[in-house]
């Protein structure tokens, strides 16, 4: 039998499939369809510390093996997480979740991730460092070293709990975002969060989006995120969540192989529900494909060197 079981910053999830955030609320709707105690862990939708409405619509466009989408971190704020979905969490999984923090200043960051530590079924904090910082001029937090490294360096001082952090893509160099996140204390990485893309309506000449560029997520951007994960296993010795595109799990076999020690699965959930029940019924069988014995010795396989994890 295959052992599917994998370890990220010592917290150990009974196999690698993490339904990603954005993509599945904080469960509800999703325990409907079947038991949520199959999956690795989830990442909840990413919360901000006060309530959000997000972007005007519309906000979601198709495009060619996936899709743009501008929602705006629409979430019910923290408190209304803590209070309501934390509980009802309890009631529909018992496995450990990962909290995705957002933040539009270091300040709330720090406090967002504060809060959480009351929390005990969180066991990592997924920190989104492709927020805009509203000190900064809007220029997002994961588009400079030094911006991700502060960002990682205040989480880092107000919780125990593992921190990683969710990179954008949107970058000149992955690894030297990789790198200052680590050399802060940073206990593992996601990524790779959306790539900034839009479309035009030919009818109207106008943008599809009313917020003119969205996230590209879906099919289209694995071979990037992909890449991604191959360069940044490369760089650091953290732990990886690899992301985008992964919709069987022949592609998420593939990810693990660049590096990732486990994978969320994101735009795949929109499109079938069941997506994150069937790759997890499907990964034994692709295990033994491959000759493996534990999923784990997957990951960074296709390196010419194994390198040590935290």
């Amino acid at each position: 039998m295959v052992d599917l079981s994998v370890t990220l910053a010592g917290v150990t999830l009974k196999n690698p499939i993490i339904p990603a955030s954005g993509t599945f609320g904080y469960g509800r709707e999703f325990a409907e369809l079947y038991d949520l105690d199959i999956l690795g862990s989830f990442s909840w939708k990413g919360t901000t510390a006060q309530p959000r409405p997000g972007n005007p619509q519309p906000r979601i466009a198709e495009t060619a093996s996936g899709m743009l989408n501008a929602v705006g971190l629409q979430n019910p704020g923290m408190d209304a997480v803590l209070h309501e979905e934390v509980p009802n969490i309890a009631r529909l999984f018992h496995g450990p979740v990962i909290a995705n923090v957002c933040g539009f200043s270091l300040e709330e960051y720090a406090e967002s991730s504060a809060r959480l530590n009351e929390a005990k079924q969180v066991q990592i904090l997924e920190v989104n460092i492709s927020c805009p910082n509203v000190h900064a001029g809007g220029k997002n937090f994961g588009s400079d070293p030094r911006s991700a490294a502060a960002v990682t360096r205040a989480v880092r001082a107000v919780t125990e709990k593992p921190v990683f952090l969710k990179l954008s893509p949107n970058v000149t160099d992955i690894s030297e975002i990789a790198r200052a996140c680590e050399a802060e204390g940073a206990d593992g990485l996601c990524l790779i969060n959306t790539l900034l893309g839009m479309r035009i309506d030919l009818n109207a000449k106008r943008p599809l989006l009313a917020n003119r560029t969205g996230g590209l997520s879906g099919p289209s951007v694995f071979p990037v995120a992909v890449r991604m994960v191959w360069d940044v296993y490369e760089a650091v010795k953290l732990p990886i969540i690899g992301c985008g595109g992964v919709d069987s799990a022949e592609t998420a076999a593939e990810m693990m192989l660049a590096g990732a020690s486990a994978v969320e699965v994101g735009a795949a959930n929109l499109r079938d529900p069941w997506a994150c029940k069937k790759i997890i019924e499907s990964l034994p069988a692709v295990c033994e494909r491959l000759g493996a014995d534990r999923i784990s010795d997957l990951t960074g396989a296709a390196h010419d060197e194994k390198r040590p994890r935290r």
